[in-house]
């Protein structure tokens, strides 16, 4: 069985005001007394910025507690060192974001500009393993037109500086302003998708392959490929959920590639704008069918997603748990939908961050 690991960026704030606290240094400095977890939280672009990565995980169940223990470790030293964490995707309030000052930060503020100080977005990335680089990049080529789907249940991102940005998941709009963000064309191979990443690194426009933000892609640390269309999930559980469907999904496109099926030949125009409806509509309204590029009603494109790795998830002893996962999330809502009831109920954007610092901390 394929195994599995989670990484989520958390935004820091004041418990009291629900302002974003350039705080990520004190934070990660408490965190470094405690030997256990040297090795989960790290420092991101932003100083408001936390992130925390799983240990790899064959069982959702144990990669759903280890997730809820690393956000609760992360509130912890959060709240030591004066503020809180909310798995937010934006900000919900106005925020300056504050760039980090190592080497790399400062030469992407310098090459990129406003870009820098504009990207406070805060994602959640899902590694699943691979038995190599050509099962890798074969995954890469097959899932291609199902990762809206995954955009649009993770959407957590509805606000922008104060204000309704008219999108569910906004941060993924805010994302695709880095050069080498977006879908992918065809690779074919491993050869070809290495020698694509080599070409856009001499181009001397990104530092190195760590600036290859593909929205999926090949980790250049551990032997898996890494699913980076999400927003961070609300809800611990959530975020659980889209691993699974990570996994499956892989296992799905592995089992055609080996079986001679040929990848969906949807261009890069289409799925960029299948991304883009993904993003506007979340689950509240219509997506582009990962199939047919036509547009149907969320929940269709969602059974969709359910039905193509249905197989994947019975032999991994995942299907119940999906299956019960998607329908709260139709039921209830993603993040996006929870934000704007919080708002509509309350009145107040820093009711909306007081509401999710708990529900971060949430079972």
């Amino acid at each position: 069985m394929r195994t599995v690991g989670v990484e989520e960026e958390l935004l820091l704030v004041d418990p009291e005001t629900g302002e974003p606290r350039a705080l990520s240094a004190a934070v990660l400095a408490r965190a470094s007394l405690d030997d256990a977890e040297q090795d989960v939280f790290e420092k991101e672009l932003h100083e408001q910025m936390l992130e925390f990565a799983t240990h790899p995980q064959a069982d959702m169940e144990r990669l759903h507690a280890e997730i809820v223990r690393c956000r609760k470790e992360a509130g912890r030293h959060a709240g030591g060192s004066g503020c809180a964490v909310a798995a937010l995707a934006t900000s919900p309030l106005p925020v300056t974001p504050s760039v980090g000052m190592n080497h790399r930060y400062r030469w992407m503020a310098g090459q990129y500009g406003v870009v820098v100080h504009e990207q406070l977005v805060l994602g959640c990335h899902v590694h699943v393993s691979v038995e190599s680089d050509e099962e890798g990049v074969a995954v890469i080529d097959r899932v291609r037109p199902w990762l809206p789907v995954l955009t649009a249940l993770s959407a957590n991102s509805p606000f922008w500086q104060g204000k309704d940005s008219s999108y569910s998941s906004y941060r993924s709009r805010v994302w695709q302003r880095w050069p080498s963000a977006g879908p992918t064309e065809l690779f074919g191979s491993a050869e070809t998708y290495h020698r694509r990443v080599a070409d856009m690194v001499a181009t001397g426009t990104i530092l190195d392959e760590g600036m290859i933000y593909f929205d999926v892609r090949l980790s250049r640390r551990y032997p898996t490929v890494e699913f980076r269309v999400m927003d961070v999930c609300l809800d611990a559980s959530t975020a659980a959920l889209i691993a699974a469907l990570a996994r499956a999904l892989v296992d799905t496109a592995a089992r055609e590639w080996r079986e001679g099926a040929e990848p969906a030949g949807h261009s890069v125009s289409l799925l960029r704008l299948a991304a883009w409806r993904a993003a506007r509509s979340g689950l509240t309204e219509e997506l582009l069918h990962p199939r047919t590029m036509r547009r149907m009603p969320a929940e269709t494109v969602v059974r969709a997603l359910l039905e193509h790795v249905e197989e994947a998830l019975a032999a991994d002893g995942d299907l119940d748990r999906v299956r019960d996962g998607v329908a709260s999330l139709l039921r209830h809502g993603n993040g996006a939908r929870v934000q704007r009831e919080l708002l509509e109920r309350t009145g107040s954007l820093r009711d909306v961050v007081t509401e999710c610092v708990r529900r971060t901390q949430a079972a």
